[in-house]
């Protein structure tokens, strides 16, 4: 059931007769101004003090969990930190007494005041969304207060894939590098992300197919082309030393290439053969783009990147349409 506020804001912005984008933004703009405000009579004046500790305990569980289900130490730091934030701007009132209209004045004012964009602001809806369901499930909170709070609209700009020609430019400035003509030659035939190409190891390698641990610590099988393998045995016949990484520094002792470092080298190779926005996550696009041009079907494809969603896949169909587009005005008059 709406209260006073929400019936007052759904009033106004009906009687505006905005357009969708205009009536959204008029709406956090009044979450905002009235946030501090009531239209009801405030008969009882006591002041909850929050339970440190019960807040305290109940965010420590959340992450022994999330933990355990295998999510990464840089998805439990983005966590960490979202809620950090969210609870610091309620002044860490108790997580029991936290409102569906609290939560919509913190994303409002993340997006009107701080200016952060449309997709960053639905990260924060999930990441809160996670962590209420997690609380009323495990009977901490009674009520989730993220229930009313929907996806966020985000704008989808088709991102996209190399041209053949860029790919041939790269692979001729690479040539001389065994590892960096490796990489790419193992990100283009796998579609792997580059943490999962750092995080490869030799005893991982079996002929032309590669156990790698995806997102949540997910095994699953990639494959090699005739070009990728040849590429990989070249770096891995030049190696002198007996460490298990795939890739490692050329440097003694060898250690694991890092994924900064791998990134660094790639978008160096872009810039000296004059291919603006190289980084290794375009590869992988590249990689789906043409698996999908060549009619993989595209659940094979899901599989083939680790995707658990595959309304994640359909984002890189968006850009193998735009081939077909290209071909229709090429071939159909």
């Amino acid at each position: 059931m709406m209260d006073e506020k929400e019936q007052l804001i759904n009033a106004v912005s009906q009687k505006m007769n905005l357009a969708p984008e205009e009536s959204i933004k008029l709406r956090n703009l009044l979450w905002m101004e009235l946030h501090d405000y009531s239209l009801i009579k405030i008969t009882n004046t006591d002041v909850a003090v929050c339970d440190e500790g019960i807040n305290e305990e109940a965010v420590r569980m959340f992450f022994v969990v999330k933990n355990i289900q295998g999510c990464t130490k840089k998805t439990l730091r983005y966590y960490g930190q979202t809620i950090k934030n969210v609870l610091g701007f309620l002044n860490n009132k108790p997580l029991d007494q936290i409102t569906t209209n609290d939560i919509r004045y913190y994303l409002a004012v993340k997006k009107e005041r701080d200016g952060n964009k449309d997709s960053n602001i639905d990260n924060i809806r999930r990441v809160l969304s996670s962590f209420f369901g997690w609380l009323h499930e495990e009977e901490y909170i009674q009520k989730n207060p993220m229930l009313k709070i929907k996806k966020i609209r985000v704008e989808k700009r088709v991102k996209k894939p190399f041209k053949e020609s860029e790919l041939e430019l790269m692979r001729y400035e690479a040539a001389s590098d065994l590892r960096l003509t490796a990489i790419i030659e193992t990100l283009l035939s796998t579609g792997c992300r580059i943490s999962e190409v750092s995080g490869m190891n030799r005893g991982d390698l079996d002929n032309d197919e590669i156990i790698v641990y995806g997102k949540g610590k997910k095994e699953r099988t990639v494959y090699l082309n005739a070009r990728a393998k040849a590429a990989l045995e070249r770096y891995l016949s030049s190696r002198d030393d007996d460490q298990k990484p795939m890739f490692v520094s050329h440097d003694q002792p060898h250690a694991r290439l890092q994924v900064s470092r791998m990134g660094q080298e790639i978008r160096e190779l872009g810039e000296k053969c004059g291919v603006n926005d190289t980084h290794p996550h375009r590869f992988r696009r590249t990689a789906a783009t043409m698996a999908l041009n060549r009619g993989m079907p595209i659940e094979q494809v899901q599989i083939m990147l680790g995707h658990e969603n595959i309304e994640t896949t359909t984002i890189y169909a968006v850009s193998a349409q735009e081939a077909v587009k290209t071909s229709h005005k090429k071939y159909v008059i």
